[in-house]
């Protein structure tokens, strides 16, 4: 069974700024991602290698999950990347992020050598693989990568270097500029799909403006009404933004657990409709109301837990 894990808001964080590490380790979110491919320049890769390993080591995080974005596969670094992380971090990595995949055996490599290291490094339990979806092949393949490993555990879609793999002319990273609609809405639409019928959570890309929070809002809101869990952040300044995007509302989920409670009760008595706040609901009603109470659930779960 795949770790349930919060992604409403995951945080970028470059490996080769041991200020930015120490900073990383002090905020309250989600997810981080610890970042060895684009935020590092290639004379640093080495250096910034050992700090991530150094810093899941011997940091404590407040995030409850953490992750590396390592090198891509074609790259010269991606080998020793998987190979060193695992044997310097152990248990205490929860994912990798396999940055560029064109196709499933992208994912079955990188499953097949995870497997291999835990088993030699005697890891008790399974890292976790989520995988970037911006290259044109990749998308021409999306629903093949979803299904390629068990510990697949979510689709991210990468839309600045997606746009440059299919020629896009937009003027920075999650830019639409004046497509007439959302650019990206194919796209984000076959992840999500993707992502559902294979059991995976689908994640929304980077906005870079981070001066620009009303664009990062409608950006966020577009992917979470497709059925995204949460969002990346290149900034602190849009964490908060991200949460609250991808949290419900709280006066939803107090009638979402109303209409939840009163059909579970009208299944008790044989009943397979009923009437609720003037409305009729069976079985379809309560199914998106169960994931959403289940979200809930993670997220109080999640403030208790920063709160002792």
């Amino acid at each position: 069974m795949k770790p349930k894990r919060l992604r409403r808001c995951q945080l970028s964080v470059p490996g080769s700024s041991d200020k930015m590490l120490a900073k990383a380790a002090t905020i309250e979110v989600d997810y981080i991602f610890l970042d060895l491919e684009d935020a590092v320049a290639p004379n640093r890769k080495a250096e910034a290698r050992t700090n991530v390993i150094e810093a899941i080591r011997h940091t404590r995080f407040r995030a409850p999950t953490i992750a590396v974005r390592i090198n891509d596969l074609s790259s010269p670094w991606a080998y020793d990347d998987l190979t060193a992380l695992v044997e310097g971090c152990g248990a205490a990595l929860d994912v990798i992020v396999v940055p560029k995949v064109m196709g499933p055996r992208d994912v079955e490599f990188v499953d097949r050598l995870l497997g291999m290291l835990e088993a030699r490094h005697q890891i008790g339990r399974r890292i976790g693989i989520e995988v970037l979806i911006e290259e044109v092949e990749a998308i021409a393949s999306v629903e093949a990568i979803a299904g390629a490993s068990a510990r697949l555990e979510g689709l991210i879609f990468g839309m600045g270097d997606y746009a440059a793999s299919q020629g896009m002319r937009v003027s920075g990273v999650g830019e639409t500029d004046d497509y007439p609609g959302d650019l990206f809405h194919y796209h984000r639409n076959r992840v999500a799909i993707a992502a559902r019928i294979n059991g995976l959570v689908a994640v929304d890309g980077p906005y870079a403006d981070f001066r620009n929070p009303a664009k990062y809002r409608k950006e966020a809101r577009r992917a979470a009404l497709l059925g995204f869990a949460g969002k990346w952040a290149i900034h602190p300044s849009q964490i908060e933004l991200a949460e609250t995007i991808f949290s419900p509302d709280p006066a939803t989920v107090v009638r979402a657990r109303a209409m939840a409670d009163a059909y579970a009760a009208a299944r008790e008595r044989g009943e397979g409709a009923i009437n609720f706040e003037g409305n009729m609901i069976d079985i379809a009603s309560v199914r998106g109301v169960r994931e959403l109470v289940e979200l809930a659930d993670m997220i109080e779960a999640r403030q208790a837990s920063v709160a002792r």
